[in-house]
């Protein structure tokens, strides 16, 4: 596992069972394929390790920002976990993928991954003969990935993890279900919705917009107006249902929306740095794909998913500590 590790870590620009195996001068693949389809450990309990070591090192208890979000997979054939022609963000299109959601930690010091699940269409857990196949247990049903976020979030809350909101986007907050949990748990968050699908204040009023200049880019600071409006704001006197609207400084048409859930008091100006934190984990994904080998894999078995993703998750969260440290 770890010659596994400090191959992802290594200059290769494909980062597969048989250029992992030559970094190691092994004269093929066996070993590596061992590792991610036969070996007995816990990718589980990896991850906890991880998780457990970034937030150690990038914790900010009151800054610190839960992201979920999700990235596909191109594949080929139908026998690799979960694999089935739906979205895919990384091909713009419809495309044969698989797809898996994400958790990432983020604050002032940085971010990396904390967790990770595969998701399953329907197609598949209807068919369980074809999950057997796969490896995938009886026991696994379907679930949104909405659901499958609440559950790392859950995960989260239960390993203790100091943040002080989860931001997600469209996807995400567009999911009433996660919303209403998340605030039963007194779980502050920051969420894209599509614009269309805002409901306004019954009360309209002249709003003012607040320019708020956030944190550095691949382009540089960026700057945006901001502007929010109560709703249901006699529902809790401790807590505030808000709308949030981002407008673009050089085309004020451009309009994205989100509905927040926080404390009272929250300024425009937190709301705006939680929903601009979103972007940490689309950094993740490109730090892991480049660097660490996140979508280089050449496995089918749900099992051998979880043991590589964990794995390139790992080699980036060393990565982000070691940032951290030598900053």
């Amino acid at each position: 596992m770890r010659i596994y590790v400090r191959g992802l870590l290594g200059e290769s620009q494909r980062k597969n069972g048989w250029t992992l195996a030559e970094a190691a001068g092994d004269p093929g693949p066996e070993r590596m394929q061992r590792l991610l389809n036969f070996y007995a450990w816990d990718s589980d309990g990896v991850r906890d390790d991880l998780r457990a070591a970034v937030v150690e090192a990038l914790e900010d208890t009151n800054d610190g920002v839960l992201i979920v979000g999700e990235t596909s997979f191109l594949k080929k054939g139908n026998k690799s976990a979960g694999v089935a022609r739906q979205y895919s963000g990384t091909a713009g299109r419809l495309a044969n993928a698989q797809i898996g959601v994400f958790l990432a930690y983020a604050s002032r010091r940085g971010q990396a991954f904390i967790d990770r699940d595969l998701h399953l269409p329907a197609e598949w857990t209807s068919d369980r003969q074809r999950c057997r196949l796969a490896g995938i247990d009886d026991e696994v049903t379907y679930a949104t990935k909405p659901v499958l976020a609440q559950r790392m979030i859950d995960r989260a809350v239960r390993a203790r993890v100091s943040f002080g909101w989860v931001t997600g986007d469209e996807a995400y907050g567009d999911d009433s279900g996660l919303r209403i949990w998340l605030e039963a748990k007194d779980i502050a968050h920051v969420f894209a919705v599509p614009t269309d699908n805002v409901i306004a204040p019954k009360h309209r009023r002249t709003v003012g917009w607040v320019r708020v200049t956030g944190s550095d880019g691949r382009r540089g600071a960026r700057s945006y107006d901001w502007t929010v409006v109560d709703v249901r704001p006699v529902r809790r006197r401790d807590w505030r249902h808000w709308l949030l609207a981002r407008r673009s400084i050089s085309e004020p048409n451009e309009i994205a929306s989100y509905v927040c859930f926080g404390p009272s008091g929250t300024t425009v100006a937190e709301l705006a740095r939680v929903a601009e934190c979103r972007w940490a984990i689309e950094q993740c994904f490109l730090i892991a794909r480049n660097e660490t080998g996140l979508g280089n894999y050449q496995v089918r078995g749900y099992q051998a998913w979880y043991r590589h993703i964990t794995l390139s998750m790992v080699a980036a969260g060393f990565l982000a500590i070691t940032r951290d440290r030598t900053r």
